[in-house]
């Protein structure tokens, strides 16, 4: 009888099928979405059944992180600092992803084109006002990242009570600018159909929206974890991410208020 004993501080992960589960539903969310523009027969039914499949790929494949690293102890310093590694690249690969949204912007902008009247915006977009609910929405988003930043440092010097107050508060802000964004979109005298404004507007606010509720998502996921005493003074990757990702959404929202709305 021989025992392995491992000799290095990485976690070698176990055999999973979520990675090829995710993909599956990943395809039928998206194939089903497309059949359902097209108005083709069940094409709703596949897509609802391809996203409850991939949230219950999502839950399950969390639930086996936070086993290994909270209960199993396999997220050693070593394997924390590689995820740092990872999320920060995801971060960059995100800044891409809007950076796309800008040049499109921009260059539009900066040297509107005969087809659109060669006049900026178009004459047919009345413009939002950049002082009322989208400035709104930036000083929400603002004390977010403060009352986020507030809770991690509570949690690092122990004060655990104080982390789980800011991070709700941190959670509740969030939750009310999607709410404050969907109210601009109904009473919206432009729609994503009025010419390239329309288009780049919708496409960059709205992705901008879908990751602050993916961003409040994770919140809520760590809001839970607090409670269940899985975070200590060091090992909180899993806080210390969604802090990351939540800044991340703040300087971009930034970036869209001055730019597109201002």
């Amino acid at each position: 009888m021989t025992k392995k004993i491992q000799k290095h501080p990485f976690h070698l992960v176990d055999n999973s099928p979520w990675p090829f589960f995710s993909g599956i539903s990943v395809l039928t969310t998206t194939f089903g979405f497309v059949l359902y523009l097209h108005n083709f027969n069940y094409g709703f039914n596949v897509f609802i059944f391809g996203f409850l499949f991939l949230i219950y790929i999502v839950f399950s494949w969390w639930r086996d992180i936070i086993r290994e690293s909270t209960f199993q102890g396999h997220h050693t310093e070593a394997v924390q600092n590689g995820l740092r590694y990872g999320m920060l690249l995801f971060i960059i690969s995100e800044i891409m992803f809007f950076f796309a949204f800008f040049w499109g912007f921009f260059s539009a902008s900066l040297s509107p084109t005969l087809e659109i009247g060669t006049f900026w915006p178009p004459v047919c977009i009345e413009l939002l006002n950049p002082w009322e609910v989208p400035l709104l929405n930036t000083l929400l988003l603002l004390l977010s990242g403060a009352s986020c930043t507030w809770s991690h440092s509570d949690l690092i010097r122990g004060k655990r009570f104080n982390a789980l107050i800011s991070l709700f508060l941190t959670i509740f802000l969030g939750i009310f600018f999607t709410f404050l964004q969907i109210v601009e979109y109904i009473t919206s005298n432009f729609s994503i159909n009025d010419s390239i404004y329309g288009s780049i507007f919708f496409l960059s606010t709205g992705f901008h929206g879908f990751h602050v509720f993916i961003g409040t998502t994770f919140l809520i996921v760590c809001l839970i974890r607090l409670f269940n005493y899985h975070f200590t003074k060091k090992h909180h990757f899993g806080f210390e991410a969604a802090c990351w990702y939540w800044h991340f959404v703040d300087v971009v929202w930034l970036f869209l208020f001055v730019s597109i709305y201002c």
